[in-house]
């Protein structure tokens, strides 16, 4: 095989996974959002918009679909392609498997990062431990150029093999770090490298139709999983012929096991990933005093390369194995387990060491290698033990940093009655709310002009006695509980964003169930979840199991159209057209392709007690509704209240004009007000009888994300997107006519 020409780009380990993605020019990529492997999926709509390739990029509501997405697209016999990291790769991890046993290959790449909680958005390796035993081939890369190149063998390797592959590399090291790294300059030498696409049996061939996934019994499934290790015996030649024919291609040469300075080691580290550079810094220090010390690290995981591990070891004394996770209770990661089982099965008996370092992110610096080979070669070292970690005060004691706002501050400003089937709500307007100390504390970290805790304010203003809040992973939650201090002045828990309300739920059920009990005294709390930044999209199968159980807690969506705290992606909440990292404007596409989820209508369709959105552009009529919302809570069951919440960041508009961008959204009838209270629906404000309709051109002037669509070339769209707002406003309007919707 001749050697193809190649250019030079500096560039990212993401950035070279999206542009080994385009060479390749995958069928399928299903995606979720999470850092810090998003920007992969950002760069490829960038270059799709561009009509530099044809993948088709499905976004889906959370990382678990976005396994279904590649499993059923790799069914049909194409190439497919994925990228998750952290929770988001344990959300997918029951699909893993399914893959693997179905023998249906596909390319995920991990940026690997620390799996929560407590939330962590930094690099470790604590989440692609979790896939060893999942039956795929693991790739890991060092650097932005083996990225790259690990991606395109990836496949290769894929196919070959019948097996899923996952290209893993360090999270915010790799995945963000730009390097100089060679590039093939013609995509076609790629795809020549690779071949077409050859299978045997796909889910779309009607004429010789095939049942993949089978209800297998023993001895079948036995069969089954001895057939998948065969292969992973068969992937350690293949990986390694891969390797070589790229090698010839590329003139770079993967391999399973590198190694540094090994030879005539007495002192072995190793280490996973980009610290690798780092710890071969510090052993030429070490070599230039004199001291046999050497580094290695590995490029497949699994299947394992035991023998060659063994065979580098042989000649040490002392083996340091640093793992940047911890398999807790078992004295050392998964890296150190299967070095020390791999030596002692050949009968080799260095002195093993296991050190944990770099959890969350922490900087692995030559200092710190320094300090592990130094430390780890003395006499009475411990055989496992964490570096990096800092003593805590002996004597501390947490001081709250507020007052508790408890029932006896918050007594009852607005009645609310039953009357013909509905609550009223009666009495405090905004201003004598003013009253009620806030919850939610100044003193956070959102952008100026950030809805967010303008909106739970507004809410909380409206209801009376103790609070729980429960923020799902989102902005809400990052800006206002930065360890070791919080925002709150209420008890507040936190989970991520496909949980969030199934665990309310369940605290709620703890409570009454321990009042029963005579355990806690009695009294009232309303329970609150808070979410937002497409908490409803990932997490809008546990909102409607709380709904259909109907259970007393209140879910309030701040819905500010998109995944915001990831950088904004767009989620199903995003306008139509609207601009994103992951919906570009280009030639061949003019942003995001589907209109926004009506989720105020999806609740509803529960049979759920109470549904009501709001705006802070009517904030009388927010706090009424959000203390009717507290009333359903504790005399129905559940009750949902959703905003549109502002992001000026992300919305490309001014913090000081969101009110007016909030209530032009609502004039415009594409975020229309109303209730729908025990399945009758009505509306609380129509700007047509207040002549304030506006088209939704109108409000989309005023933000950056959709100013495009008021172009001249974007008017068909345009005109389509005023037909479907006024068609959920006609719907709308004519359900609030009518005594039984």
């Amino acid at each position: 095989m001749e050697s193809a020409k190649q250019i030079l780009l500096f560039e990212s380990g993401n950035e070279l996974a999206a542009h080994a993605a385009k060479q390749i020019n995958y069928h399928v990529m299903g995606y979720y959002p999470i850092t810090p492997s998003t920007q992969i999926a950002e760069y490829l709509d960038q270059m799709g918009a561009d009509g530099l390739h044809t993948i088709a990029l499905m976004p889906a509501e959370g990382e678990h679909s976005a396994a279904g997405i590649c499993y059923g697209a790799s069914a049909g016999g194409g190439r497919v392609l994925n990228a998750t990291s952290a929770n988001g790769l344990l959300y997918a991890l029951e699909q893993l498997p399914v893959q693997s046993g179905t023998r249906l290959p596909m390319v995920l790449n991990v940026a690997c990062r620390t799996v929560s909680g407590p939330l962590s958005i930094k690099g470790d390796h604590s989440d692609i431990m979790y896939a060893l035993n999942a039956g795929w081939i693991i790739l890991f890369a060092d650097s932005p150029q083996e990225v790259y190149d690990c991606n395109i063998c990836a496949i290769k390797i894929a196919e070959m093999l019948s097996l899923p592959v996952i290209v893993a590399f360090d999270g915010f090291f790799t995945s963000h770090q730009k390097r100089n790294s060679y590039v093939f300059a013609d995509d076609a030498s790629v795809q020549n490298f690779i071949g077409p696409v050859k299978r045997e049996n796909t889910a779309l061939q009607p004429e010789k139709p095939v049942t993949i996934g089978s209800y297998m019994n023993e001895p079948d499934l036995m069969n089954n999983k001895y057939q998948l290790h065969l292969a992973m015996q068969k992937a350690r030649t293949d990986i390694a012929q891969v390797f070589a024919e790229y090698a010839q291609l590329s003139g770079r040469m993967l391999k399973e096991i590198k190694s540094y300075q090994t030879d005539d080691a007495e002192v072995i580290l190793f280490v996973l990933g980009s610290a690798y550079l780092t710890a071969r810094a510090a052993a030429d220090k070490l070599r230039r005093k004199g001291k046999k010390v050497g580094v290695f690290t590995l490029g497949v995981l699994r299947p394992f390369p035991a023998e060659k591990i063994t065979d580098l070891c042989k000649k040490a004394k002392t083996i340091i194995v640093a793992d940047r996770q911890d398999s807790y209770g078992a004295d050392g990661g998964n890296m150190s387990l299967e070095i020390r089982a791999a030596l002692q099965q050949k009968g080799l008996t260095p002195r093993v060491i296991s050190r944990i370092y770099g959890l969350g992110g922490r900087d692995f610096f030559e200092e710190d290698a320094l300090e592990l080979f130094e430390s780890c070669c003395r006499e009475n070292a411990p055989a496992f033990d964490y570096i990096g970690v800092y003593p805590g005060e002996e004597h501390f004691k947490p001081q709250p940093f507020f007052n508790a706002v408890t029932e006896s501050e918050n007594p009852s400003l607005i009645s609310c009655a039953e009357e013909g089937g509905k609550v009223t709500a009666k009495g405090a307007t905004v201003r004598d709310t003013t009253a009620r100390p806030k919850r939610l504390a100044p003193g956070h970290g959102a952008c100026p002009g950030c809805g967010i805790p303008v909106n739970v304010n507004l809410l909380l203003r409206g209801m009376e006695g103790n609070v729980v809040l429960l923020f799902q992973t989102g902005c809400g939650m990052v800006v206002t509980t930065g360890y070791p201090k919080t925002a709150f002045k209420v008890p507040y828990v936190h989970n991520l964003f496909q949980n969030g309300a199934a665990t309310l739920a369940g605290l709620s059920e703890m409570y009454h169930k321990m009042q029963q009990r005579g355990e806690l005294p009695q009294g009232d709390i309303t329970f609150i979840m808070v979410s937002g930044d497409g908490g409803m999209d990932i997490g809008m199968g546990s909102a409607l199991g709380t709904a259909l159980r109907n259970d007393s807690v209140i879910l309030f969506e701040y819905d500010n159209g998109g995944y915001m705290n990831t950088g904004y992606q767009l989620s199903y909440s995003t306008p139509m057209g609207a601009k994103s990292a992951t919906s570009h404007l280009g030639e061949k596409q003019w942003g995001k392709t589907f209109f926004n989820k009506d989720m105020p209508r999806i609740m509803a369709a529960t049979g759920m007690p109470y549904v009501a959105t709001v705006a802070e552009s009517e904030p009388n009529d927010f706090i009424k509704k959000a203390a009717k919302a507290q009333y359903y809570a504790k005399n129905y069951g559940t009750a949902y209240v959703k905003c549109l919440s502002a992001c000026p960041l992300n919305w490309g508009d001014k913090p000081n004009t969101e009110r007016k961008v909030i209530a032009a959204a609502v004039n415009s009838c594409y975020f229309p007000l109303y209730e729908v209270e025990q399945g009758c629906t009505s509306l609380s404000f129509d700007p047509e009888e207040k002549n304030k309709k506006i088209p939704v051109s109108d409000w989309f002037k005023m933000m950056g994300r959709t100013k495009h669509l008021c172009e001249e070339k974007h008017s068909e769209l345009l005109e389509f997107i005023q037909q479907e707002v006024d068609l959920r406003w006609n719907r709308l309007k004519a359900m609030a006519g009518h005594p039984a919707l």
